[in-house]
């Protein structure tokens, strides 16, 4: 998976399959070598979050250590109170390790987390699509509105000396009412 820098790529600190190398040195700073500039975990964390790819090496040795740093990430995390792995899962996780199955279990928990994420994007579709040109979603908007325009005459307004434009507002509220009071009555 260790890409080949090309003349063009290793300038930018990227390989010729788009992966950003991250290096990693003995004072624990990481540095970006396509933005020539020293970057922190949370920065890392925003780059997995948009879906940027990269790598991080030992500086010194030049072996891969990205596994280690994307669980420090993950751990930062969950101390930071972002909890997400439950205390039973780690558990379950440890005993794993030295088990004849271990093997399995990267790429089990790698389908399971790619099927969650397609159920999770498939729900937000069926959430969105139920709320878009639903009758019972417009009802809700035109009472959110109706609701405003209630609360508005609660509120304190600047005082005006213009009693013609007081009047106009109130006209064009009590229009609004209408509307709204026809449009529910259509609908029921």
């Amino acid at each position: 998976m260790a890409g080949k820098k090309s003349s063009s790529a290793a300038g930018r600190g990227t390989t010729d399959d788009g992966v950003i190398t991250i290096k990693k040195y003995a004072n624990r700073r990481l540095y970006d070598t396509q933005r020539s500039s020293y970057i922190t975990l949370e920065d890392l964390a925003a780059m997995v979050r948009e879906g940027h790819e990269f790598r991080v090496l030992d500086a010194k040795s030049e072996e891969d250590i990205t596994r280690s740093v994307l669980a420090q990430i993950i751990m930062e995390e969950e101390q930071r109170g972002q909890t997400m792995l439950p205390v039973n899962f780690l558990r379950q996780l440890i005993t794993l390790y030295g088990d004849s199955m271990q093997a399995l279990v990267p790429g089990y928990l790698e389908a399971s987390m790619d099927s969650f994420r397609t159920n999770q994007q498939k729900l937000r579709t069926a959430i969105e699509g139920a709320l878009v040109g639903n009758p019972l979603a417009e009802i809700a908007k035109r009472n959110m509105a109706m609701l405003e325009a209630a609360t508005s005459a609660f509120r304190p307004q600047p005082p005006r000396s213009d009693t013609a434009s007081k009047d106009a507002e109130i006209a064009a509220l009590r229009a609004e009412l209408a509307e709204l009071k026809a449009a529910l009555r259509d609908k029921g």
